[in-house]
């Protein structure tokens, strides 16, 4: 009787290739409810399995010999949860399966299959997705040591890889820009001319990067502080812009308002006031808000949307490149994980064969009356009976022979 089949990963799901932003929304588990969804999973039949659910994906991970099965409920799972009729969303799910499914686990972990690469945050959402799956008891020995190797693939890509430097958006440049020049963000006060879409893009970025403190202003003030309450943060009145220029460490403009909302002489002054502490200024109106001779004041650093863009197109590049190197990473990780597995699979027989020699050996010991000589040769005709018979019946019926006799001859190293 044949051992049963080693159980496959299996992954199901939808990433932002293979369905709209809408769906992916409907989609989305949030973690608190993520126990009963997989706690329905697991009633439903599917006993081992992982959620991860972001923006850019939503995907089960799961291992066992029945591929359909667990497609099947998976989903019907996800239909349920977008509140669709499964078919309606066959079209946006995809299947992957064995190595295929282990490539792409281990590439999405390593950041490599995101909407933008080198997502520094992705790694630790598998690590939570990980968790919580344990923590429900949907986490098996097949599944969680594919996890560990993704683990460790994702932490090499990440330090022998420049994958997660430089950035690769507008809002991210500004907030390596402003670093650079000013270190840790957390002891600088930021300053937000006007209500642009952009300004406010920017401004999130850099508070979320840790900005100790925020000011808006703008020329309605009814807009600064409905800007102000979305920040969380304070406005100020657009008459006291000049006095908030001196205490700006960073400057941000989205007026767009066909007049120049900061000049040099504005800036000069506040340079002045700041005993020429540096400054660092974003002009992200349509048209520009900041005067361009602001860029011949020593100590203050002009970047327009242009600029920008050019440092956010470096760092794609970049990123670009270093993907070639992490996938040539994944690629040998994936083949040494898959090399080691299948070698694991034939302990069982090796031990299985081990424990038979063992027991041949101690009865032709008890046969032989301690006779080395005698031992010996009734041990290796007995170990070598059953095998010779077979070689025989599988070279008589023809077929198999050449691939036996070549695995005859790598087992034993007949060729030595």
């Amino acid at each position: 009787m044949s051992p049963p089949a080693s159980p496959r990963l299996i992954v199901v799901g939808a990433n932002h290739r293979s369905a709209s932003l809408t769906t992916r929304d409907a989609l989305f588990v949030e973690d608190g409810a993520m126990p009963d969804f997989l706690a329905g999973l697991k009633l439903a039949g599917l006993g081992d399995g992982l959620v991860l659910s972001t923006c850019d994906r939503v995907e089960l991970w799961t291992a066992g010999a029945d591929a359909e099965t667990a497609t099947r409920l998976a989903a019907e799972a996800f239909a349920a949860r977008a509140g669709l009729p499964p078919a309606a969303l066959a079209s946006q799910l995809y299947v992957l399966s064995g190595d295929e499914a282990v490539r792409h686990v281990f590439a999405v972990t390593a950041a490599l299959d995101s909407l933008v690469i080198g997502e520094p945050h992705v790694l630790g959402q598998v690590k939570v997705a990980h968790r919580l799956a344990r923590d429900a008891g949907t986490c098996g020995a097949v599944l969680d040591a594919v996890l560990q190797a993704a683990f460790a693939v994702g932490k090499r890509v990440r330090s022998d890889t420049a994958i997660g430097e430089g950035p690769v958006s507008i809002a991210a440049a500004a907030v390596q820009l402003a670093r650079d020049l000013h270190g840790d963000l957390k002891g600088c006060q930021g300053l937000l001319i006007g209500a642009g879409d952009m300004g406010e893009l920017v401004a999130e970025s850099l508070l979320a990067a840790g900005l100790g403190k925020l000011l808006v202003t703008a020329p309605r003030l009814g807009r600064a502080e409905a800007l102000a309450r979305s920040l969380d943060c304070s406005a100020l009145p657009f008459e006291d812009l000049r006095e908030a220029l001196a205490g700006a460490d960073i400057v941000l403009t989205a007026v767009g308002a066909r007049t120049v909302a900061v000049t040099a002489e504005m800036v000069g002054t506040a340079l002045r006031k700041r005993r020429r502490k540096p400054v660092f200024l974003v002009d992200a109106g349509i048209p520009g808000d900041i005067e361009p001779a602001v860029n011949r004041e020593e100590n203050a650093f002009l970047y327009d949307l242009a600029d920008l863009e050019k440092v956010a197109l470096e760092g794609r590049a970049t990123r670009e490149a270093a993907a070639r190197a992490a996938w040539g990473i994944v690629e040998a990780e994936v083949a040494a994980f898959l090399k080691g597995r299948a070698a694991r699979a034939a302990v069982p027989a090796i031990v299985a064969l081990r424990q038979r020699f063992e027991e041949t050996r101690e009865a032709v010991l008890a046969e032989a009356g301690g006779d080395a000589g005698v031992a010996t040769r009734l041990l290796v005709n007995r170990l070598l009976h059953a095998p010779s018979e077979a070689m025989k019946d599988i070279a008589a019926e023809g077929a198999e022979w050449q691939a036996m006799e070549k695995t005859l001859r790598r087992l034993f190293r007949l060729e030595d």
